[in-house]
């Protein structure tokens, strides 16, 4: 049976998840699941509530702790890594620094100048996960959802051989949505999403084989949609604005929240006015980051007996890869993956998020070809700070940092080039002791 490892297990609700998710497949279910993390409390309560879920789904899968990262390594068949690296102290200067100056991020962890050092302080853990895979599990799937996504998966993709794929939620979580807002039922829609993570497009929404499109068009001209809330975004009253109004004016909707496109393009986030009557004002990242953990009591009560586990088989794409490449019965995911011409419009080598389809043999990408040219464009916007975060993050290149800062399409439309050197050397010396030495 395979050998599953958690890199970064103690982030307790979404491991939580994804080990019943693989608990769910009975073909899973004497798997080894390896956790790792770097705080051994929250190591210690998932893999007493992993143990729990054993006993409580009545399988035989072994559940081992390390605080090793090599030991949780070796011999593994399948990595998944979910690593957060400097903590709430160094994501509070990725944006409260550029708050100073102006720049207004809402999660500050794609681009901008709060991504951007993200990856300065990612991008070596990443490498040094795949250096280890290579001498202690050379044929293992690395599958990363750790943030900057594109950055991440593209500098190891530069650095690596290791079979990788980067995951997020975006895509299957739009779709809910999308189905909810139009009141269909998500298993009668169907589409076709690409791009890259965090700026995708449904290049194709369809119900029951037919153009959806014009229904969701219909529903934006709703004024009561502003003030329907669903899902898990309903604590946050958000209204999907932006995101309604790139389709207005761009043709497509695309993937990630409005809080999060609000970020990536230079129009929504010009004033405090601006961002209210948009509803992407509220930084709730920020909030669940510096609030305590709300989980911790729960969690000791299941696994004390006193609550019994209740957690709903999720669209996660881990679980699913890893039970198609064990047992060859194919999935179809939306994987971030090197675009060797899967997207023509798009950078080759850059990082993309494509339909992939999952096999025994394998993850392969799915071929796209040109994305409309408005959409293309757009990425292309992202992909420039991109391009440069990674030669930044993997060789030190101040010059490259600045750059990759400047070209940001939402700090450009509000700095000065100096100014922009000004808040960056005022994030590096505020962030020094995350980053590498060298």
């Amino acid at each position: 049976m395979p050998k599953i490892t958690i890199i970064g297990a103690g982030s307790l609700v979404f491991s939580c998840q994804l080990i019943w998710d693989i608990l769910s497949y009975a073909e899973l279910s004497e798997s080894t699941v390896s956790l790792m993390d770097i705080d051994e409390e929250r190591l210690n309560f998932i893999v007493q509530l992993a143990q729990k879920m054993v006993k409580d789904k009545r399988r035989k899968a072994k559940i081992e702790a390390n605080l090793d990262r090599r030991k949780a390594l070796k011999d593994a068949d399948y990595v998944i890594v979910t690593i957060e690296v400097g903590g709430l102290d160094a994501y509070l200067n990725d944006i409260k620094i550029p708050d100073k100056y102006g720049i207004n991020q809402n999660v500050g962890d794609t681009i901008g100048p709060g991504g951007v050092f993200r990856a300065l302080r990612t991008v070596p853990v990443m490498v040094d996960i795949c250096k280890d895979m290579e001498k202690l599990c050379p044929d293992a799937f690395l599958l990363n959802y750790t943030n900057p996504m594109v950055i991440n998966c593209w500098a190891m993709n530069k650095v690596s051989k290791i079979k990788k794929v980067g995951l997020c939620h975006s895509v299957q979580g739009t779709a809910r949505q999308l189905a909810s807002y139009m009141q269909i039922p998500y298993e009668e829609l169907s589409y076709w999403v690409a791009g890259i993570n965090h700026m995708a497009w449904f290049l194709e929404l369809k119900w029951k084989g037919e153009d959806a499109y014009p229904i969701l068009r219909k529903v934006a001209q709703d004024k009561n949609l502003w003030d329907r809330v669903i899902g898990g975004y309903k604590k946050f009253g958000m209204k999907d604005m932006v995101r309604f109004e790139i389709m207005k004016h761009f043709g497509y909707f695309v993937t990630e929240s409005s809080y999060h496109m609000s970020e990536y393009v230079p129009y929504f986030r010009k004033s405090e006015k601006q961002m209210e009557e948009l509803g992407v004002s509220y930084r709730w990242w920020l909030d669940y980051k510096k609030a305590p953990d709300v989980y911790i009591k729960e969690i000791k009560d299941q696994i004390a007996g006193k609550k019994k586990i209740k957690i709903e088989k999720s669209d996660e794409y881990a679980p699913q890869i890893i039970y198609s490449l064990w047992t060859g019965k194919p999935c179809r995911i939306n994987g971030n993956v090197e675009n060797q011409g899967v997207i023509t419009n798009l950078p080759r080598g850059s990082c993309v998020e494509v339909p992939c389809l999952v096999d025994k043999n394998g993850i392969h990408p799915c071929y796209v070809g040109d994305l409309p040219p408005q959409c293309a464009a757009l990425n292309r916007t992202n992909i420039n700070v991109q391009e440069l975060a990674v030669q930044a993050a993997l060789t030190g290149d101040k010059d490259a940092l600045l750059q990759a800062v400047a070209l940001d399409p939402l700090t450009s439309s509000i700095l000065t080039l100096d100014e922009i050197k000004k808040m960056v050397d005022e994030m590096l010396k505020a962030e020094a002791r995350y980053l590498p030495k060298s």
